[in-house]
């Protein structure tokens, strides 16, 4: 079994990107900021919520946690937020209490700071997506060829996934809830990205040898983070997939700051170092 570690590949990243947020400090005297807006203190959220903001002191990009008690106090956040010159990226964090007003928030984003890029007008690119495409490409996973499976169409992963690949001109088929016999998809596939959120849902006995498997899933499973890779699958010596800890995950986080990067940066075009 090979592993595609992302927390390796993320620590390279990461070095490179806090030389530009000194160079961002320094010579433009802009100070990157990342705002996130929440209205759940589910323990899975918080849990990420905190990695942002450790990843972010890491590289000198503060990052402020904004708990709002119902939507409607989000939305006023998020207005705030958007005429704050000193914030550079806001998100949305998902789910929220009211998983209704999820389109009508994540668009009230201003486009040059929706940093999830969750947004209808959004300028930049997916955080997941981007850090799939990094996880393979660091290590060399050519996709041109192959036939590709991505397993849920959600909005985080699945669905903006896709749509990049598609729109490059790969291989590649979707597989959602409409799928009866999802055992028969998965063993033609030649790459697999897994973003259903069912834990379980991907077992030993579907995948063919050589397979490349990202399992890109989240979900609470007593009281622990898991993805949609059955354990048994990690026994499999003829495949290539993400750690149970360390695969996409960490690039996420660092997708994600590397928008926020791009977006602080934006705003010093018309500006001369000091």
């Amino acid at each position: 079994m090979k592993l595609l570690n992302g927390l390796e590949l993320a620590g390279y990243i990461q070095e490179r990107q806090a030389k530009q947020v000194r160079n961002l400090r320094q010579s433009y005297k802009t100070f990157p900021k990342l705002a996130i807006v929440r209205t759940t203190d589910n323990p899975v959220i918080l849990t990420y919520v905190r990695k942002k903001q450790q990843y972010g002191e890491d590289i000198l990009i503060a990052v402020d946690d904004h708990r709002a008690v119902d939507e409607n106090e989000a939305l006023k956040y998020i207005d705030e937020l958007n005429q704050d010159d000193s914030v550079h990226g806001i998100i949305v964090q998902l789910p929220l209490n009211d998983i209704s007003r999820t389109d009508e928030l994540v668009n009230a984003v201003a486009p040059e700071k929706d940093v999830d890029a969750l947004g209808v007008h959004a300028v930049l690119d997916a955080a997941t997506p981007m850090a799939i495409n990094w996880l393979l490409g660091g290590y060399n996973v050519e996709l041109d060829g192959k036939h590709i499976l991505v397993v849920g169409n959600g909005r985080l992963v699945g669905a903006p996934l896709a749509k990049m690949w598609l729109n490059s001109g790969y291989d590649v088929e979707i597989a959602d809830r409409s799928v009866d016999n999802l055992a028969s998809v998965v063993k033609k596939a030649d790459i697999i990205v897994s973003a259903a959120g069912k834990p379980g849902l991907i077992t030993a006995d579907m995948l063919r040898p050589g397979v490349v498997v990202v399992d890109a899933a989240t979900a609470s499973e007593d009281g622990k983070i898991v993805g949609d890779v059955a354990p048994g699958v990690r026994e499999r010596k003829d495949i290539t997939i993400t750690p149970e800890k360390g695969g996409v995950g960490p690039l996420t986080v660092t997708a994600l700051f590397d928008n926020v990067i791009r977006a602080a940066r934006a705003t010093t075009k018309d500006q001369a170092p000091s």
